[in-house]
């Protein structure tokens, strides 16, 4: 059977993204942060997956959490490493960019679209901050934009399955659209069926306990020992159930 089907996963470091490279990922978003909805990780990090991996890599460009509207100072930021992407070899960029008013920054995706390329480029959930998603879909496909993804301008992509499936239905393959957020494997067959979408996105992200042998009793406890990664069997199984659908 033909695969017709993109399983993205957001990883957080080198060995989540070994681990969803190993459970079968088709593309990586690279973040650091996920927690904060995911900020850029550092050179090292980006540079040794794509030495390591022969898989998409999208590192994710943002300078902080919180909203999207950015200084000028914060922009120039994002933009180096952006360009530092293309330079490390990476297969595309994800980045999100909005004025005051949640419409989209036209002018700052549209700079950095044009100064990765020919990498694609993934407009990111502040899609679902906008405050007219027909009119921002538009936007970005007229600046070049790969794909957008989104909940649906709700919480979890489920919640949001039907926008999701109209904007798909609009973009008629002059985008991708994405879906991602609370992307897991009871909910992703009927996500499918509902949007037509073929790509879809999910951290899969589980606390890890640490292997530390010793910690000072003030710290025994700590969740601060604790850290987030991925199981490549859990990226297999969700693989598995995709396929179903297509």
């Amino acid at each position: 059977m033909d695969q017709t089907f993109t399983l993205e996963i957001a990883t957080s470091d080198f060995e989540s993204t070994r681990n969803a490279v190993a459970g079968g990922a088709d593309r990586i978003e690279l973040c650091a942060n996920l927690g904060e909805g995911g900020t850029t990780q550092s050179y090292g990090v980006i540079k040794k997956c794509r030495e390591s991996f022969d898989v998409k890599i999208y590192p994710i460009i943002r300078v902080r959490g919180g909203d999207f509207f950015y200084t000028d100072e914060e922009y120039d930021c994002m933009y180096q490493d952006a360009l530092m992407c293309k330079e490390l070899g990476c297969d595309g960029v994800v980045i999100g960019f909005l004025h005051k008013d949640a419409t989209i920054d036209i002018e700052r995706t549209a700079k950095i679209v044009e100064a990765v390329s020919p990498l694609g480029v993934t407009f990111h959930r502040a899609f679902d901050r906008c405050a007219a998603p027909f009119k921002a879909l538009e936007d970005l496909i007229n600046i070049g934009c790969e794909r957008i993804l989104t909940s649906g301008q709700e919480l979890n992509a489920p919640d949001g399955a039907g926008l999701i499936s109209e904007l798909n239905l609009i973009a008629n393959g002059r985008i991708v659209i994405m879906p991602g957020s609370g992307v897991r494997d009871a909910n992703i067959l009927s996500l499918a069926a509902q949007t037509k979408c073929h790509e879809f996105h999910t951290s899969l992200r589980e606390l890890k306990k640490s292997v530390m042998n010793f910690f000072p009793p003030a710290f025994e406890e700590n969740e601060e020992n604790n850290h987030y990664s991925i199981d490549e069997e859990k990226v297999r199984q969700l693989k598995n159930i995709l396929a179903q659908a297509f």
